[in-house]
């Protein structure tokens, strides 16, 4: 290297050139990148709600009293049908419990509220259904592709071995071994009578025959559902031979006896989502005056999980 410089500065005259004293070599300027991070999720098992922005959850309730002004009667929905459950329930039920794909076992079909919700929610579900004509009537508010991929509706007895089978059949069919929720919402007893059949519950000889028949209605959608799912019980209480029936925790109970663990007891008012007794509300004061009772102005929201 010496030798080179001396070469050099001879070739020069001996003169070496001089640098600029403000010469100076200026490092690469670094490109600024910057590491686009990922939203944090966090969910559970059985639903798709991020706890990392559970502040953006404010709409699902996770109390124990629920008010509904109104029933919800746009996207499918309607009130024609006497006994159904309102729309609500469904979406803080599938919001909260289920995620998108998942499959609602709903063994009182009725007026479809269930299957309703789960397309506008983007779920599946099987619905189980006694009256042939409703079960005729209802696949009319579904296109022929839902009632292929999302929607499946059984004529049958909910109580029967035949229904149980029916729906493992139609969850194979639709790529699944169990279903990912449950929905149970019987008849209250004899309140209303939906049929002359007499496999309805509505029907039942007596208050106790209708817990039995509930509970193996019950059993079967215990034995349809995943484990570590959840199930939803909707249901209030009769008034008969002067005294209040518990059909709510009498049914509640079945259920825990069967196997399921009780998460959540919600009272939820029914006032303006009845229909009928708004328009006699002074005789049902009076009775209930004369008879030593309290009008029913709530119904019962029972949420299991299955261990």
């Amino acid at each position: 290297m010496m030798n080179f410089i001396r070469l050099f500065s001879k070739y020069m005259g001996g003169k070496m050139p001089k640098l600029a004293g403000n010469t100076k070599l200026k490092p690469t300027k670094k490109a600024d990148l910057q590491v686009v991070k990922q939203p944090e999720v966090k969910t559970t098992k059985y639903s798709d709600i991020n706890l990392k922005r559970w502040k953006d959850y404010a709409h699902v309730l996770t109390s124990s009293l629920w008010l509904f002004p109104s029933r919800l009667k746009e996207h499918g929905h309607s009130n024609e049908y006497h006994g159904n459950y309102i729309p609500q329930i469904a979406q803080q039920m599938y919001e909260r419990y289920t995620k998108k794909n998942d499959i609602v076992l709903d063994m009182f079909f009725g007026s479809g509220t269930s299957g309703i919700e789960a397309i506008n929610m983007n779920r599946r579900c099987i619905g189980v259904e006694l009256k042939q004509d409703l079960v005729d009537s209802v696949s009319q508010k579904f296109t022929s592709k839902q009632l292929v991929t999302d929607v499946n509706i059984i004529c049958g007895d909910s109580t029967s071995d035949e229904a149980a089978e029916k729906v493992k059949a139609r969850l194979e069919i639709m790529g699944e071994e169990k279903a990912q929720f449950l929905m149970l919402h019987p008849p209250y007893d004899d309140i209303i009578r939906f049929s002359d059949k007499k496999e309805d519950l509505s029907n039942c000889e007596s208050t106790e025959e209708f817990y039995d028949m509930f509970e193996k209605v019950a059993k079967h959608g215990y034995d349809l559902l995943e484990r570590g799912r959840f199930a939803c019980l909707i249901i209030g209480d009769s008034y008969k031979n002067s005294e209040v029936q518990p059909l709510g925790f009498e049914c509640m109970n079945r259920m825990r006896k069967l196997g399921f663990v009780l998460k959540s007891t919600i009272v939820k008012d029914i006032q303006g989502n009845e229909r009928g007794k708004g328009r006699t509300a002074n005789l049902w004061r009076y009775r209930a005056l004369a008879g030593g009772f309290s009008i029913f102005n709530h119904e019962y929201i029972f949420v299991f999980q299955k261990p």
